[in-house]
Parts: C-alpha cells; structure tokens; sequence
C-alpha cells in the first residue's frame, strides 16, 4: 500500500470514528463539531485521492473545524444552560486524541516517502491539520471533565 492509498485508509477510519462519536452524545454541540471533524476527514481523503491519480495540481479545501468549534462553544456558554457528561465520554475522547496523534505521526513521515515536493508539502498541511484536531480533542476532554467551569474559563 502506497502512501497515499495508506492516508486514505486513515482518512476514511478518522470519518467513520467521528460519525460513532457524534451519535454517542446527547450534546448538540458536541455532535455538531465532531460531525464537523468526519466533514474534514472526508476532505482529506478526497484530497489523498487525487494526489493517488497523479493527474496535476490537487487544491488544498478550506478547513473550519477550529472556527467552528470555537462558535459552538462560545454558544453554548451564551445559552446559560446547566451542561452534564457521562464521565466514561472522557474515554472515547481521548482515543480520539491518540488517533489524531498516530495520523500526525504517520503524515510526517509518510511527507519523508513521497517524492514530489507538492506533495511532501500536502502530507506535513495535514499533519499540521491534525495537529489541530488533537489539540480540539483536548479541550473537549477538559470540557467533559468540567462543562461549567471550562465554559466559564475558556479562552476561544
């Protein structure tokens, strides 16, 4: 398996554990930015996809989930509502946080394999994109140990 066909897999395992995240919450919000975590797997795959065909430039798409994650919990601190979490959420959160530090890994060094320097350079924007998704992950892993106060403390 080349790569590409490897960071595809991955993408596509990323959007499948976001998906059964966003269906084991209750929180609105939470569903709503781990929905948005699987949307961005699914833009990394398609973006591995064309790197796989070799068949010219491939467009790196927008990526929102950190902007749109910061909007959703500065609406649920304006809300005012009383928010309560299964402490075993905490868990599945932090798997999700060990997936996107293998998928940093893996970038990085799969950004070493590639030959292309346009490539290289997509592999190490996702790395830093993934990068990105752990460091989401971590806030709501303090935010489900501590809804109330992390809302009340957070810096968006």
């Amino acid at each position: 398996m080349n790569a590409y066909q490897y960071a595809m897999e991955m993408e596509k395992e990323g959007e499948a554990f976001y998906r059964e995240l966003a269906e084991k919450t209750d929180n609105d919000g939470l569903k709503n930015i781990f929905l948005n975590l699987a949307d961005e797997e699914v833009k990394h795959y398609k973006m591995f996809e064309e790197l796989a065909k070799h068949d010219g430039s491939v467009v790196i798409p927008k990526m929102n989930v950190e902007k749109d994650a910061k909007a959703i919990f500065a609406e649920m601190k304006a809300s005012g509502k009383k928010i309560d979490f299964s402490k075993d959420q905490v868990a599945l959160y932090k798997k999700a946080m060990e997936s996107e530090e293998k998928a940093y890994a893996l970038y990085v060094e799969k950004a070493n394999e590639v030959q292309s320097p346009e490539d290289k350079e997509i592999f190490l924007k996702i790395a830093d994109e993934e990068k990105k998704h752990h460091k989401l992950l971590e806030n709501i892993v303090e935010f489900v140990a501590e809804p109330d106060s992390w809302l009340e403390n957070a810096e968006f």
